[in-house]
């Protein structure tokens, strides 16, 4: 087992409008400014709880299939991820739905196009992030081979 401590700080009043900013922070990391989406009264330059799923979830999955890649001897170049998050009501509850991760994935010229679709598909049954969380996750990447 293994435990990942965070805090996160707010202070302020809810006696009226109130700020919904907050920092998060764990030792000897940066700090992170956070708060909530701009459509619930939020700061929109900061993270917000759909942001940081999102980001979870495509960083697990990267880091998963980078890992499946090196074992099944693929030669990845690149890997720039497109996700996006969506938050809706469901039986009177909100909650996010669907989670999309849309890499581009450039491998090596000769690559395996079928290997390295593998590979990330695999990525998902590994993905601890993805394991965890019971919106419906969208895999759609696209396959470079090349420079």
């Amino acid at each position: 087992m293994h435990e990942f401590p965070l805090r996160l700080s707010w202070s302020g009043s809810t006696a009226a409008d109130y700020s919904r900013n907050a920092t998060a922070s764990v030792d000897g990391k940066p700090d992170l400014a956070v708060s909530s989406g701009p459509t619930y009264g939020g700061d929109p330059s900061r993270w917000n709880p759909e942001d940081l799923l999102g980001a979870s979830l495509a960083t697990c999955h990267f880091l998963t299939f980078l890992a499946l890649a090196r074992k099944f001897r693929l030669d990845v170049r690149a890997y720039d991820d497109h996700s996006t998050v969506v938050l809706d009501t469901v039986d009177g509850v909100t909650k996010v739905t669907q989670i999309r991760l849309a890499p581009t994935i450039r491998v090596a010229e000769g690559s395996d196009e079928a290997k390295v679709r593998d590979a990330f598909q695999k990525a998902h049954k590994y993905c601890f992030i993805g394991n965890s969380i019971s919106a419906k996750i969208v895999m759609e990447p696209t396959v470079v081979i090349g420079d």
